[in-house]
């Protein structure tokens, strides 16, 4: 099993940069691929990116390419998301998950999730 926990949301101006952090413990970390995914109020839970346990293959949402990037420290058990130009409708609880397959995009297949964060965008 591993454990989860986020940190590095808040509240930033539209057009302003975050990095969340995802820190893991109870378990060899890169052996379990990660995906962020972030709901709004009133909204199913949203894919955001993924990152398989080496770091090698890293998969975007469209609505989020070319200004969020995914990575991954092993050494430091910790995945990061840094978020850049963010728009107020991204304006969410962002939360990490982790799962020993690879290539998953729905939420309900992965089996370890943390407590999320929030990420306020204002306008």
């Amino acid at each position: 099993q591993v454990q989860l926990v986020e940190s590095g949301g808040g509240l930033v101006q539209a057009g302003g940069s975050l990095r969340l952090s995802c820190a893991a413990s109870g378990s060899t970390f890169s052996i379990y691929a990660v995906g962020w995914f972030r709901q709004a109020p009133g909204k199913e839970r949203e894919f955001v990116a993924r990152i398989t346990g080496s770091g090698y293959s890293r998969v975007s949402a469209d609505s989020v390419k070319g200004r969020f990037t995914i990575s991954r420290d092993n050494a430091k058990n910790t995945v990061y998301l840094q978020m850049n130009s963010l728009k107020p409708e991204e304006t969410a609880v962002y939360y990490c998950a982790a799962d020993r397959k690879s290539g998953l995009f729905v939420a309900s297949d992965y089996d370890y999730w943390g407590q999320g964060t929030q990420v306020t965008v204002s306008s």
